[in-house]
């Protein structure tokens, strides 16, 4: 068993339900509770309205369990009552079992909820951007967590991993080279059609002029 270093104060935190702390007694599956647990996170950390997992969205590796095991644990969920189930023209979303999550399971099967609402905002999840940072640059300061924070708050949260993406392709590694790649974004617009494969090959771009007083900087 590996040794846990401790939390960290730059990471986020997920709220969890005190009902189901009183249902852990009752929760004996080791499969299940994972199921529940990596549910609620997913769903507290996705945008927009609509919040709902599909089964692709439990990954097996980061649960610890086989695939077998993650379709056992999200069933016996289902059949407990803590996550909904819901089929709908052959797709098929799994809903937190909330107030919210049952009026958004409701008005899925009802056909209410349009292809494009589900594709820009059901599985669009947050980047943290302080793990970005620690993962990709190195350990944070009280004045860089300020940055990030103020960072948060001007560029939207999907951009910041592409962003780090391209500065570690490019070997810079500074956080004023990451910040400029978001402002260029946000002043000349950034096309959201490319997928994740074309970041790398479009860093090029980033290394003009424009960003040349960043590069080799902390």
């Amino acid at each position: 068993m590996s040794t846990f270093t401790g939390f960290t104060s730059s990471e986020t935190f997920t709220q969890i339900p005190d009902s189901l702390l009183a249902l852990m007694r009752e929760i004996a599956d080791i499969a299940e509770l994972k199921v529940t647990l990596y549910a609620i996170w997913q769903i507290e950390h996705i945008e927009g309205h609509f919040r709902a997992l599909r089964e692709a969205s439990f990954e097996s590796g980061a649960l610890g369990l086989s695939a077998e095991e993650t379709l056992l644990g999200l069933g016996k969920a289902v059949e407990r009552g803590t996550l909904l189930r819901c089929e709908r023209e052959s797709e098929v979303f799994y809903f937190l079992n909330s107030p919210r999550g049952r009026i958004s399971a409701e008005a899925f099967e009802e056909g209410k909820w349009h292809e494009s609402a589900r594709g820009s905002s059901a599985l669009m999840k947050k980047s943290n951007i302080f793990k970005l940072y620690e993962e990709n640059i190195g350990a944070l300061t009280p004045l860089l967590s300020d940055m990030l924070r103020e960072a948060e708050k001007n560029y939207p949260s999907v951009w910041f991993e592409e962003a780090f993406e391209i500065a570690v392709s490019r070997n810079i590694r500074n956080w004023k080279y990451v910040e400029a790649i978001l402002a260029r974004w946000k002043e000349k617009g950034k096309d959201e059609r490319k997928n994740q494969q074309d970041t790398v090959k479009d860093a090029d771009r980033y290394t003009d002029s424009e960003f040349s007083e960043f590069i080799n900087r902390d």
